[in-house]
């Protein structure tokens, strides 16, 4: 071997750490592939499970293992070349190798709350169970900022770095940092106020008396919230502006309203009476029509070409689409009552005196 790496002119091939270095290498990839078996074997017997825990951890684990066995083995290796030739290069893989560990772990626990969050949201699609989309994304961000944080703290405590003259800076810096991104720092504290008061969730309906805004909710940021308009053009609101408008959520009525103002001609006044307490009839007998809610129907104005009668009461179903089904029902059973009486509805109509000589 000697002789053959002399006459090839790769020296290195006759040293004595050569096996040793070569043995943790294929040792590091034996332990990659088992440990891919073992997991593909556990991952066939977690499907079968209905918990989402142990999916989301056996998918995170993959990348993060592969590159951690890789790390250790380098710096195993590193150390061999330490102890044979006398280079100084474990004064770099200890450190390396102490960073490297910490940051595979900071990045398989990212993974794994980024895939608990989206198996908790995927099971509930397929359930039909309600789990609010909002709170699931702001713990996942949550999560990942505090593992980012602190693994943060975790790395430059492993180099030799002072924590706490870290946070002493940290706390002197953001004062500074505070006066210059205020604006963001308030979208930040905005998003977070969204995020646990909960005014809205993505998929609700929304729009503000104070400000141009109305649409539905398609992403809840830290910055900055998407709502996307009737006419389909995106709206982009600092969450800062949420803290300062009063926000209107019809999505969560719990009923839609159907107010109304009839009118009939002056020669049926006599049948407003009975016209009115019809109508009542059938709204109370109407399947749509809640009466345990607020239900008035009494002659209320004489008009300059009519006496009207108003219809106040509420529906059941507060879908859009299906309370305008409802609400033409109502009115066309209502014309139906006031024909039923023989009484017809008034329109606009002027009477002309002419006196005679």
């Amino acid at each position: 071997m000697q002789d053959w790496a002399r006459f090839t002119g790769f020296d290195f091939l006759a040293a004595s750490w050569l096996p040793e270095v070569l043995l943790v290498l294929v040792g590091v990839l034996l332990l990659i592939l088992l440990a891919r078996e073992a997991l593909r074997r556990i991952e066939r017997a977690a499907s079968q499970t209905s918990t989402v825990w142990d999916d989301a951890l056996i998918h995170a684990v993959k990348r993060p293992l592969t590159v951690l066995l890789w790390v250790v083995g380098l710096a195993h290796v590193a150390g061999i070349l330490d102890r044979e030739i006398g280079s100084h290069v474990l004064d770099y893989a200890l450190p390396a190798r102490s960073v490297g560990v910490i940051a595979c772990l900071a990045w398989f626990l990212i993974r794994m709350i980024n895939n608990a969050a989206h198996s908790i949201l995927a099971q509930s699609r397929e359930s039909g169970e309600a789990v609010d989309q909002t709170t699931v994304d702001a713990m996942s961000k949550l999560g990942r900022v505090i593992v980012l944080i602190v693994s943060a703290l975790v790395i430059l405590q492993t180099l030799g770095f002072s924590v706490s003259g870290v946070l002493a800076f940290s706390g002197i810096g953001g004062i500074a940092v505070g006066f210059a991104a205020k604006d963001l720092l308030a979208n930040f504290f905005g998003g977070l106020m969204v995020y646990l008061d909960r005014p809205f969730s993505v998929g609700d309906w929304i729009r503000s008396p104070d400000k141009a805004i109305e649409g539905t909710v398609e992403y809840i940021g830290w910055r900055q919230t998407r709502i996307r308009a009737f006419n389909k053009n995106p709206i982009y609101v600092p969450n800062a502006l949420f803290t300062t408008i009063v926000v209107e959520n019809p999505s969560r009525m719990s009923h839609r309203r159907i107010k109304e103002v009839i009118g009939i001609r002056y020669q049926d006044i006599a049948k407003m009476a009975a016209i009115t307490a019809d109508v009542k009839a059938m709204l109370t007998a109407h399947p749509d029509i809640d009466n345990e809610a607020t239900m008035i129907v009494n002659f209320t104005t004489f008009s300059a070409s009519s006496i009207d009668f108003m219809i106040y009461t509420f529906t059941t179903m507060t879908q859009w689409v299906r309370y305008q089904e409802i609400k033409q029902d109502v009115l066309l059973k209502v014309a139906e009552v006031i024909a039923a009486h023989g009484a017809e509805i008034a329109f606009p109509t002027r009477t002309l005196h002419i006196e005679s000589d």
